[in-house]
């Protein structure tokens, strides 16, 4: 069984999670510049076993696509041809990013920590792969 790995897509910066092997846990992984993505994809999934890929689907309120979705929509063209053999799924990512404060908040960690964007992009990234992992789950039931 392969890793399950989320994307967190921004235009400047994309934060990274990923699952243990046995798909247990939903770890935070890195930040990267977005512009290098596709790259690091490559040399990570040359390295890892990585059986789908999760990428959040921004949302308004109303339930609408939000306007992020104009660079999302390249990407995900882009990952289908580059990583044919790679299902990637889209997931709810509202709220995401106020999780992130909220868990860094609770988690004890100083302000300035709270204020790097970076910190908080692999975070939403977890809580997006979090999220995914227990609809699966809330499937088998």
């Amino acid at each position: 069984m392969g890793r399950i790995l989320a994307i967190d897509y921004g235009r400047k910066r994309t934060g990274l999670a990923v699952t243990d092997p046995l798909r247990i846990t939903a770890n935070p992984l890195l930040t990267i510049e977005t512009n290098g993505l596709i790259g690091w994809l490559r040399t990570y999934f040359a390295q890892e076993q990585v059986d789908e890929v999760v990428i959040g689907h921004p949302t308004q309120m109303n339930g609408q696509e939000s306007e992020s979705m104009n660079y999302i929509r390249p990407f995900m063209g882009v990952f289908r041809k580059e990583f044919p053999d790679k299902p990637i799924t889209m997931y709810d990512e509202r709220f995401t990013s106020v999780l992130a404060h909220q868990a860094m908040l609770a988690g004890g960690m100083k302000k300035k920590d709270r204020q790097n964007k970076a910190v908080v992009d692999k975070i939403a990234a977890c809580i997006i792969l979090e999220g995914y992992m227990d609809s699966l789950c809330n499937q088998k039931l």
